[in-house]
């Protein structure tokens, strides 16, 4: 199916701009290499966060914690993924996945998600059909509920000099509650159609990466400690409670200056902002010096992980934005906009939005650039631009999270993941909608 709507997204792109002229046709063709060009930038920008991220996974797995949260969380995890082992690497990456999505932190996801979607691939056997369990993550992962506030959308309405740059958090967390239930509710449905039945006999992308849980170099991060004396324990125990009691004042001192400039909500949102991913290193490293792992070495076997998905992701994510760089530049995405215009008006949905809503699903950079100039051209606090605000934290770039997550696991066939993700986007949308009515009137 993606194979499908790749091929009319681009003669779509191509004819359009054809009908429209020589010159459009030339706009077109400058998209082609500068949208080529932008992929491997973002490839390039992505190493180094999946290169930390995943070596910092590898900190907290070697210390135990995966064994950990998939005990306590095994209740759920049965019930969403039975074929999936509960102490399985897969579990353990998606679940850290999810709960960075869950956090509004989706750098960090990336890498958890590919890991996820590698170690997925194993249980597949290698088929180049996607698992069900590939499909309901994916799914899941696409239309993720973010509980804390979307804090690159406020950032922009901050910077556009909003009265109330927050005022989307509670419609953004009602949108991607009904985009996530949508999402998993339309994969429970489609699973049972025969036309997405598994294929395990469908050969995957031979150039996929592995994952191996011991380092391939022979210096593995997880080499069993030496025994600890008495006192270099309580010295390590000295120092963790010191790492905490000065994290927590300093957290504390924040919390307590932003409440004393403008109370509790205030506060709230700036130690949200500037706690949340500096107190997950924290942890995270704090976590794995008490378990006595060789951090560094940790980090370097995680990071090389990471050089092995990147490398293969390179085509998918060109193809992809290449493609969707086109039909922008075409001037189809415009014709589109005026034909869903007179069916969306009748909802409370200004023409306005659509571009945004349109592009969001395709180019997250697209669609931030679209959502700035709407923001200055209409305002930031006006209908539209909370909507427009709402709607870039409601729903994910569905096409690049397929191209880049199903091309780590070397899968060509992803069954219904693009109808689930698609239904979750739809979902969003008017949850948007209904909760900008709602809260804005």
């Amino acid at each position: 199916m993606l194979n499908a709507i790749w091929l009319v997204i681009a003669l779509t792109a191509l004819l359009v701009a054809a009908w429209n002229g020589p010159e459009q046709l030339s706009l077109v063709m400058s998209s082609l290499f500068s949208s080529a060009a932008s992929a491997v930038q973002l490839v390039i920008g992505l190493v180094g966060v999946m290169v930390f991220f995943l070596g910092l996974m590898r900190v907290v797995f070697d210390a135990g914690l995966r064994d950990v949260v998939a005990r306590t969380l095994t209740p759920i995890t049965r019930r969403l993924f039975p074929d999936v082992p509960s102490d399985h690497p897969a579990m353990g990456a998606m679940i850290m996945n999810m709960a960075s999505n869950m956090l509004g932190m989706a750098n960090a996801a990336t890498p958890f998600g590919l890991k996820a979607m590698s170690e997925l691939s194993k249980l597949n056997r290698g088929s180049g059909s996607a698992s069900n369990a590939m499909v309901l993550f994916l799914a899941i992962n696409a239309s993720a509920v973010t509980i804390l506030p979307p804090l690159g959308t406020i950032g922009v309405r901050a910077a556009a000099n909003s009265s109330d740059p927050w005022a989307i958090w509670m419609p953004t967390l009602f949108a991607t509650i009904c985009s996530t239930t949508t999402a998993v509710a339309t994969y429970a449905l489609l699973s049972r159609l025969p036309f997405f039945r598994h294929r395990p006999e469908l050969a995957g992308d031979p150039n996929a990466p592995t994952f191996d849980d011991v380092d391939p170099g022979g210096d593995s991060a997880a080499v069993p400690a030496a025994p600890e004396s008495p006192g270099r324990r309580g010295a390590r125990r000295l120092a963790v409670a010191a790492i905490s009691a000065v994290t927590l004042f300093a957290v504390g001192s924040s919390a307590v200056d932003a409440f004393a400039t403008g109370g509790f909500v205030v506060a709230l949102r700036d130690t949200l902002r500037d706690w949340a991913l500096p107190a997950l290193l924290i942890a995270a490293l704090t976590y794995g010096f008490a378990k006595r792992v060789r951090i560094y070495d940790a980090m370097v076997a995680g990071g090389r992980d990471a050089l092995a998905v990147a490398t293969t992701i390179v085509p998918y994510l060109v193809v992809i934005l290449v493609a969707l760089g086109m039909f922008r530049a075409s001037g189809a995405l415009d014709v589109v906009v005026g034909w869903i215009d007179p069916f969306t008006s009748g909802l409370g949905v200004p023409a306005e939005v659509l571009p945004m809503a349109l592009m969001r699903p395709l180019s997250g950079s697209g669609a931030l650039g679209v959502m700035s100039e709407i923001l200055e051209a209409h305002g930031p606090d006006s209908f539209i631009g909370l909507l427009t605000s709402t709607l870039m934290g409601s729903t994910e770039t569905t096409f690049y999270v397929l191209a880049v997550y199903l091309g780590a696991a070397g899968v060509v066939d992803g069954r219904h993941a693009l109808f689930c993700c698609l239904a979750g986007d739809a979902a969003g949308f008017f949850g948007a909608v209904a909760a900008c009515h709602f809260f804005f009137g």
